[in-house]
């Protein structure tokens, strides 16, 4: 009976081992995208000529929904890697809030892009839905249609009656739902979302660049708007790598011989939630004004430190 009891731990050590390396690489790496969302926050708050322009509004929804977004996605990873069985009342919302945010990402991406569009072609008759006070009539579509989307993802196909109070489950969106159905919906909702998305920052771009030499403005200020859309076509790339998980799995699983779970592990990491930490953090730093009011923070954050170690 001893001997059955090491062989058992022995068996089960490697994969404890694994479960507490992949919890201790994404829990430090998401504590660190928090703190610098919250200062982002904390500035955008503190600051009226943040919340005063359209372009800043929208990212800060972008922050919001990302941080939405990886939050919703570390629980889920923890849940999986714990095997710890949620009641349906807490994972469905769970999923929700996941889906939802993934999807928003995109359609903010192409406000954002509609947004610089307008403020270079229209600077003085801006529509009333365009402008700091009223941008709400842009942001709230978006996310209520997020929202429906992931609803019709997560319920659609056959369901067999469930207890939502009593029923426990691996909180995992192919576990709630088996349905064929569903990935055929989920693929042709996010193709035609992305593809969608694509046109419109595509679109903004070329009539920026078409139009700057007609243009009398100020140089500096529509090459910077150029820019602007061009990152905004980084992040939909960075967004699109999610994508790509089939299409690595299957190269892994061919060429090597990993586990499922590290696999599974592998295009989470690197594939979801590399790209959402990266999206907001590379917008925040380039833009000057936010760059700026961040370095003040946090060299003054360093001093206080120094002055408490002092003591």
């Amino acid at each position: 009976m001893q001997n059955l009891t090491v062989v058992s731990i022995n068996a089960t050590s490697p994969k404890s081992f694994s479960v507490i390396i992949k919890v201790c690489v994404v829990i430090p790496l998401f504590c660190i995208f928090l703190c610098f969302i919250v200062v982002m926050l904390q500035i955008f708050a503190s600051h009226k000529q943040f919340l005063d322009t359209s372009r800043y509004i929208l990212f800060t929804h972008m922050l919001i929904n990302d941080t939405l977004q990886i939050l919703s996605s570390v629980l889920l990873f923890l849940c999986v890697m714990g095997r710890v069985k949620l009641p349906l009342l807490f994972c469905i919302p769970l999923l929700l809030v996941c889906s939802c945010t993934f999807q928003n990402t995109t359609f903010i991406l192409a406000a954002m892009s509609l947004e610089r569009y307008v403020a270079i072609f229209y600077p003085l008759q801006r529509p009333a839905s365009w402008r700091s006070d009223r941008i709400w009539i842009i942001t709230l579509p978006l996310w209520i249609i997020s929202f429906i989307f992931a609803i019709n993802e997560l319920f659609i196909g056959k369901h067999s009656p469930v207890d939502v109070l009593s029923t426990s489950m691996i909180c995992k969106t192919t576990a709630f739902n088996q349905s064929p159905i569903q990935g055929v919906y989920r693929l042709a909702v996010y193709v035609l979302s992305f593809a969608v998305v694509s046109v419109i920052i595509l679109f903004t771009y070329v009539r920026i660049v078409m139009d700057t030499r007609k243009m009398r403005q100020d140089r500096a200020s529509v090459n910077k708007a150029m820019h602007t859309v061009l990152l905004h076509g980084f992040q939909l790339l960075l967004c699109l790598l999610a994508f790509t998980q089939p299409i690595s799995e299957t190269l892994i699983v061919l060429h090597t011989n990993w586990p499922p779970e590290d696999v599974a592990f592998f295009n989470f990491f690197c594939f979801i939630l590399i790209p959402r930490f990266l999206s907001p953090l590379i917008y925040g730093f380039r833009d000057q004004s936010l760059r700026k009011h961040i370095e003040k923070r946090f060299l003054c954050w360093s001093k206080k430190g120094k002055t408490f170690f002092k003591w």
